[in-house]
This record gives structure tokens, C-alpha cells and sequence, in this order.
């Protein structure tokens, strides 16, 4: 039988049905099937920051990959987490390795690829 959601999932998921404020907490749930090496992509068209030395608005197209091992991103807190970058000075290089290094510490993935487009 396959593995569904369980309710024991959901401990430790703080954000998940909340309200919506921005924030750099990333959230995860177990991955049932770690034995496998599948990759899961997640992207968004959304993302904004600001120029540090224009203050100017920076918009960029992101696209996450992993393969998880014991833990899953759970998909709220990313976009929080993304949100909490709206008025932040910093440059497109450096958010993107941030983003890199933060979701590694959160999921301790196999494998993790941040790519950001950014106009």
C-alpha cells in the first residue's frame, strides 16, 4: 500500500493553514519514500528584492531542485520565506547563494540547484 499523509506529518508545521506574514523560517514533513532518488521543482515567476545601490525593484523568475533524503520543503513556508526578501537590498548573485545555503540547512537534501532569472 502506498504511503499517504499522515497526521504525525504535520507536527512542527507552524505556517501551514496561519496567517501570512513574511518570514525566514523554511518548514519541512517527512519524506516517506527515501529510498528513492526523485527530484522535486518548484518554482515561481514571483520574486522581488531591491537593488542595494539603486534601491530600485529587482524581479526574477526561481526555480528550486532537489532530491530530498529524510525531509520535504513544505511549499507555504517557501513562499514566506521568498515574500521576506520583498524590500531587501541585495544583490542577485548573493540571494541566490543565501537561498542556496538556506534551504540545504533546512532540508539537508542529496542534492539541491537554486536557479535564479532575474529582468
Amino acid at each position: 500500500m502506498a504511503r499517504i499523509t499522515k497526521k504525525s506529518d504535520l507536527k512542527g508545521l507552524t505556517l501551514l493553514g496561519r496567517g501570512t506574514k513574511p518570514g525566514k523560517r523554511l518548514e519541512t514533513f517527512p519524506n516517506h519514500h527515501p529510498g528513492r532518488d526523485y527530484i522535486v521543482t518548484l518554482r515561481t515567476e514571483e520574486f522581488t528584492s531591491v537593488c542595494p545601490a539603486t534601491g530600485q525593484p529587482d524581479f526574477a523568475k526561481l526555480t528550486i531542485q532537489y532530491i530530498p533524503d529524510k525531509k520535504i520543503l513544505e511549499s507555504k513556508s517557501l513562499k514566506l520565506y521568498l515574500w521576506s526578501y520583498r524590500n531587501q537590498g541585495v544583490f542577485h548573485e548573493h540571494v541566490t547563494n543565501v537561498i542556496l545555503d538556506d534551504l540545504v540547512r533546512a532540508l539537508a537534501p542529496r542534492w539541491c540547484k537554486v536557479t535564479g532569472e532575474f529582468s
